[in-house]
């Protein structure tokens, strides 16, 4: 068997739909790890080459990412039946569980106990995100190996990313398209060098 190739693919659409509904479950604070978790090592749908890819295009595409990705895993294995398959095992019970939790918490005023309780919970969950998206990174970082533009150059594109958005605030739209733009054209150079070399 090729290392590399998923070692499994969903069985039928409502596998799709139980499997990211189950993964929208588990992520709070953020989706992102519980999905690499999920699809690659729990699932074996994907590879990690596969993840980080179709996670680079859900990203430059509007909307959530992982809304993005289910979209495109659901339409890779069933078409638009298994993309609305994913999207709504994403989104059902997620809405149904903030609608609940907003109709609950519309009787509290700011300065009552479950209010403040809610904005700790919160606060806690925002680091526990944080650092779940800095371990999936860790994770998928061996996966740059296989990226035609190179370990180094890959990094280096990494590092402006962290630079621009955390030390200089950048806006998001210009490091897309700065950096994005500049490892488009990193990845095309490699790929022409490559077909030249053959």
């Amino acid at each position: 068997m090729n290392p590399a190739a998923p070692t499994s693919r969903p069985h039928s659409p409502g596998a799709l739909f139980w499997a990211f509904n189950r993964l929208a479950l588990q992520g709070f604070g953020g989706v992102l790890a519980v999905a690499q978790r999920e699809l690659v090592e729990r699932l074996g749908w994907l590879t990690r080459e596969e993840f980080v890819e179709m996670l680079s295009v859900a990203q430059v595409l509007p909307g959530p990412n992982v809304v993005n990705l289910s979209l495109m895993i659901g339409d890779r294995f069933f078409g638009l039946r298994g993309a609305l398959m994913a999207l709504a095992g994403m989104l059902l019970l997620p809405a149904l569980i903030v609608l609940g939790l907003a109709a609950a918490a519309a009787g509290w005023s700011d300065g009552s106990p479950h209010a403040q309780t809610l904005q700790g919970a919160l606060r806690g969950m925002g680091a526990v995100s944080a650092g779940l998206i800095l371990a999936t990174g860790l994770k998928l970082l061996p996966s740059l190996r296989a990226n035609p533009v190179g370990l180094r150059p890959a990094l280096l594109l990494a590092t402006l990313v962290i630079a621009a958005t955390v030390v200089w605030r950048a806006p998001l739209v210009w490091v897309v398209l700065g950096v994005g733009g500049l490892g488009m054209a990193l990845a095309w150079r490699a790929l022409r060098g490559r077909e030249g070399a053959d």
